[in-house]
């Protein structure tokens, strides 16, 4: 079913009564430990995270009580949604969110421990832990972004994954689902919900999405007019977003003008304002918190090595490859370096490679770089893509010429090259 806005007042939340005796204690000793992590130069988050669930293995489910929780989940996009979410959230209430990316139970408790009186909490979570975190913690909202394959050494096959989330979401009550109608599994995995907002959010990957996840057959038609002849099909959106402008479901439409590039960040704060709105948020003063946003964890972020104007863009997967490739600079003249590692928290299973459209990089000066350079340069040898191969970044960034350069990572290689660049490395 389709939920109109529920007018929750989180603004006269408050958190009652204190922890338990066991989870104050975990608590404490869980954010000593992060002090204590912080000072030897470590972020501290997360093992503070695992002291407090080691003492207190309900820590989560007693940090979130009394709380109006939303979680954000997806295989793209999470993290930049939760802070657009939490910003505008923060427009009623204080809000306790993960937005740096730390989306497992650790992290979570982390988050939460830090900020043990904002009455609304704002939660990244990655979705192979939605089922667990969800049945704990009873959120008032679940987002529900996208979901494609990643990571399947670690994850395993996309699928398995929607039929995960679907039994789980189908348990929940009192939870509504705000769902990217267009993906054909995230309406699988949200359309049995007691609760559900549809938002067409489209998205430039459908490559996950030919068959059909309740029968098997083909699922035909587009993004938006998507279906199977089971009988299972595109439900019919309340919100909307084309080319900028945004449509609510009293039928306002606004410019979003966010200071974000490219459509998957509109379609993030499309889902991030229908959840926000659902929540009782006005949706002007929460579009105006969303727009002050610059950048997400680095993402977009100019950097400059010996006379390099270096641009960091994040891509871990065909999806992310999708929507990244049309926010390049269109000028041959700005050099693509584009480094790949194979680390467990990249997934070291590289096969995606060949579903990314590398094709569309011919003409363009490329270089291929990061530790798993080599399965990059067969995948760009066989796209026709005229490239060099250069494994070390640093040595990348110099081969170029002074000027601007687009530098596409995924997860470490991109983590790595902002601390590096950052520190002047």
């Amino acid at each position: 079913m389709d939920s109109t806005n529920a007018g929750l007042d989180v603004s006269s939340s408050h958190l009652n009564g204190e922890l338990p005796t066991r989870t104050a204690a975990a608590v404490a000793a869980g954010n000593l430990a992060a002090k204590l992590s912080k000072a030897t130069g470590r972020a501290g988050g997360i093992i503070g995270g695992r002291v407090t669930l080691a003492l207190d293995p309900h820590a989560l489910a007693r940090l979130c009580k009394d709380r109006t929780v939303a979680l954000v989940t997806g295989t793209n996009g999470k993290t930049t949604t939760t802070m657009m979410l939490a910003k505008a959230m923060s427009v009623i209430a204080p809000v306790a969110t993960n937005h740096s990316g730390a989306n497992m139970p650790d992290g979570l408790v982390a988050a939460l421990s830090t900020d043990q009186t904002a009455p609304v909490g704002v939660l990244e979570i990655d979705e192979n832990y939605l089922p667990k975190i969800s049945d704990a913690v009873q959120p008032a909202v679940i987002v529900l972004l996208n979901l494609s394959r990643d990571q399947m050494d670690r994850v395993g096959e996309v699928r398995h994954t929607e039929r995960n989330l679907r039994t789980a979401i189908a348990r929940l009550r009192n939870t509504t689902v705000i769902a990217n109608c267009d993906d054909v599994l995230v309406t699988s995995a949200a359309i049995d919900a007691d609760s559900t907002i549809w938002v067409s959010a489209g998205g430039n990957w459908r490559g996950d999405s030919t068959s059909c996840p309740r029968c098997g057959m083909r699922v035909h038609g587009g993004a938006t007019d998507w279906y199977c002849d089971c009988g299972f099909a595109r439900p019919t959106p309340t919100w909307s977003v084309v080319d900028g402008k945004m449509t609510s479901p009293t039928g306002e439409s606004f410019e979003l003008a966010l200071r974000l590039p490219g459509s998957a960040n509109e379609a993030d704060a499309t889902l991030a304002l229908a959840a926000s709105s659902h929540l009782g948020v006005p949706l002007r003063p929460a579009l105006e918190r969303i727009r002050t946003i610059t950048g997400v964890g680095g993402r977009y972020t100019t950097l400059t090595r010996n006379e390099r104007v270096v641009r960091l863009l994040l891509a871990k997967n065909p999806a992310g490859w999708a929507e990244t490739l049309p926010l390049l600079a269109k000028s041959p003249d700005h050099p693509v370096i584009i480094a790949i590692n194979g680390r467990e928290a990249d997934g070291r299973d590289k096969s995606w490679l060949w579903d990314v459209p590398f094709e569309r990089l011919q003409g363009r000066t490329v270089i291929a770089t990061g530790e798993r350079s080599a399965d990059l340069a067969v995948r760009l040898t066989y796209a026709d893509v005229k490239h060099t191969h250069v494994p070390d970044p640093y040595q990348a960034i110099d081969s170029v010429a002074p000027g601007a350069v687009e530098l596409v990572a995924n997860y470490t290689a991109f983590r790595d090259l902002k601390s590096g660049l950052s520190n002047g490395s």
